[in-house]
């Protein structure tokens, strides 16, 4: 059903509690319309604070920072809060928890549950687990209970290098009917029917041609030119800042699929494969957009903190220098790049820190929109590609300390077809002051420290072949500098005693303990892996894969001292029940539940309503 401009629902992304301080609340919603926002705090003497950013004629993104007028707010329990438009308050019952009036939400300060996941990619066909998360959380409010008290994505909460065909439909749509402003236009030869770019838009995206690569490259040899873009899915890469918008908007806003017109959107090409796999897509997206009404109460009533990882730019964001190298060397393939992070910044990085640090891009971000209301993002580049802070802490018990694995990477100078590292020296020595004289601590990173042996054995083969990004060779393991810098932290004996890493990226579940092999320090580490959101591995080869990491890295194989970490003893645990394994291939979201900062209990929610639970004792 389509909706005529003037039809325009008000509110057209529901209100997203962010970062969640007894100093202040950073809450994030979007309009139709101009509007002097106001968040009250009930019960509660509060000042808000109005930050908006114009992204289109009929698209106002809104950043309302609440702060307390005398009295801190309070700590570990329900604060329930009301929106206030251009003096009149909005009914916000549709985004409240069946026994609640309004939404309501916590500050955390000692943390007992948290839910954790990644990868969330729209039309897979797995369910989307934040529905099932949502309903957990209205289960626990009815029983009076908080329930979760932070929210935690930690990467490719959106997919902007695998667009379904669809999608990129939807996306044109919404571009229009919200007259979002888009950008100076790119040198790229796309046809001008967004009809004829479907599945046709990787032929368009730079490529190194063949005469220009190392001689050293099986490519050269071949006369294969080097797509920039190494998504084996970018039929439908986005490219436009515009479009990157409209792809937030639809992921995040129940409302934005009533501006748009999905059932009746069709394929017009003759290709039979093509006809297949949109009508596939169009199936999961209409059940997608269904469960967003589920999904936008849950970003209302807990403090959402999100990480980039590669999927919300492209895929293997800064793997290798080389990689860098052909993107930076040209002007449309940096002006993609810089498109993802501008929108990560707007939807996923502000509200990360309350715009303490974001929002000094804020002006210079503003002064890119010139007087025809077409964004020139040249001068802006510089501002944004020089920002270095989206990595953020939280002063709760545990400490959270959450990783920019993208941005600060360690590069190898020698190589530049080899993996950089995830993190470069700088960050490496800036991670280990921060878990110093603290007895717990939750670690977020993207990519798993301690992941499943076999698995990155098989990356390191491709990586001696000269294909990493084949693979995708992105562990902390595969660069020797990062791996030894971390794992020289882990073991000091002023570390923590308790640290939880949470991870994704993978599209897999697991649970591992590691300790030490040599010292009396009693330090215990939890890699605790939750991934998808809304994708899975394919099944029947992670169940090899899982048998054939057993056989190789049993407790006893020789095998293991030939691994970076054989100073670090890494025990697997299995699900609970029937059915025993390691490894998950089954949408889901984590839910960690700790006592007293240890974890005690180690649950998966799917997609599908059912749980499962890790064995914590037995290894």
């Amino acid at each position: 059903m389509t909706t005529h401009a003037a039809q325009l629902p008000m509110l057209l992304m529901g209100p997203m509690v962010r970062r969640a301080e007894q100093t202040g609340v950073c809450i994030v919603f979007a309009t139709s319309t101009p509007a002097q926002c106001q968040i009250n705090i009930l019960n509660t003497q509060s000042v808000s604070e109005q930050q908006t950013i114009t992204l289109g004629e009929r698209l106002y993104l809104h950043f309302v920072v609440v702060k307390p007028a005398s009295t801190p707010f309070a700590l570990d329990t329900l604060i329930a809060y009301q929106l206030i438009i251009n003096g009149n308050e909005v009914d916000l019952s549709a985004w409240a928890y069946s026994n609640q009036v309004t939404p309501a939400f916590v500050i955390p300060n000692k943390l007992n549950s948290i839910l954790h996941g990644s990868c969330r990619n729209a039309h897979h066909p797995a369910k989307d687990s934040l529905v099932t998360a949502s309903q957990w959380q209205n289960t626990q409010r009815s029983q009076n209970t908080p329930g979760a008290q932070l929210l935690l994505l930690s990467g490719d909460q959106v997919y902007a290098d695998d667009v379904a065909g669809p999608m990129l439909l939807v996306i044109h749509q919404l571009i229009e009917k919200l007259g979002i402003y888009k950008e100076q236009p790119m040198a790229l030869p796309l046809p001008n029917k967004i009809d004829e770019q479907l599945y046709n838009r990787h032929h368009f995206l730079p490529k190194t041609p063949w005469q220009k690569r190392s001689k050293l490259g099986v490519g050269y040899w071949l006369k294969k030119d080097e797509p920039h873009f190494s998504s084996v899915k970018a039929f439908n890469h986005l490219i436009h800042f515009e479009e990157f918008i409209a792809l937030y908007l639809l992921n995040l806003s129940a409302a934005a699929w009533q501006c748009v017109d999905l059932q009746n959107a069709q394929y017009t090409g003759k290709n039979q494969e093509h006809q297949r796999i949109f009508n596939a897509e169009k199936s999961a997206l209409l059940g997608y957009a269904k469960g967003l009404n589920e999904v936008e109460k849950l970003f209302a009533n807990v403090s959402t903190l999100m990480m980039f990882d590669d999927h919300d730019v492209t895929d293997d964001w800064n793997l290798t220098a080389g990689w860098e190298q052909a993107i930076n060397q040209n002007p449309s393939s940096k002006r993609i790049i810089n498109n993802g992070l501008i929108s990560y910044w707007l939807f996923q990085g502000m509200g990360n820190d309350a715009l303490t640090k974001t929002g000094a891009l804020i002006p210079p971000f503003k002064q890119s929109l010139s007087a025809n209301n077409q964004w020139q993002f040249k001068a802006f580049d510089k501002p944004l590609n020089e920002f270095n802070h989206w990595h953020y802490e939280l002063t709760t018990t545990p400490k959270v300390v959450v990783l920019d694995t993208r941005t600060h990477r360690w590069r190898n100078e020698s190589n530049f077809n080899e993996p950089s590292g995830l993190l470069d020296w700088e960050r490496l020595t800036e991670l280990e002051e921060s878990l110093l004289s603290h007895d717990k601590v939750i670690i977020v990173s993207p990519a798993p420290v301690f992941g499943v042996k076999s698995i990155e054995a098989i990356q390191a083969a491709f990586n001696i072949c000269g294909q990493p990004l084949m693979v995708d060779v992105e562990n902390w393991m595969a660069h020797e500098g990062s791996a030894k810098k971390l794992l020289d932290t882990f073991r000091r004996t002023d570390t923590p005693n308790e640290t939880l890493i949470l991870s994704g990226d993978v599209h897999y579940s697991f649970c591992f303990s590691v300790q030490k092999r040599f010292g009396d320090h009693p330090n215990r580490i939890w890699q605790l892996t939750a991934s998808g959101i809304k994708n899975e591995f394919p099944r029947k080869l992670i169940n090899v894969l899982d048998k054939l990491d057993s056989i190789l890295y049993g407790p006893k194989s020789p095998l293991n001292f030939f691994t970076k970490r054989w100073h670090m003893e890494v025990d697997k645990h299995q699900t609970l029940g029937e059915g025993q394994k390691y490894l998950v291939s089954d949408s889901a979201i984590s839910l960690i539940t700790l006592d007293n900062g240890d974890l005690s209990r180690y649950q998966l929610i799917h997609g599908d309503g059912h749980t499962t639970e890790f064995d914590l004792e037995h290894k």
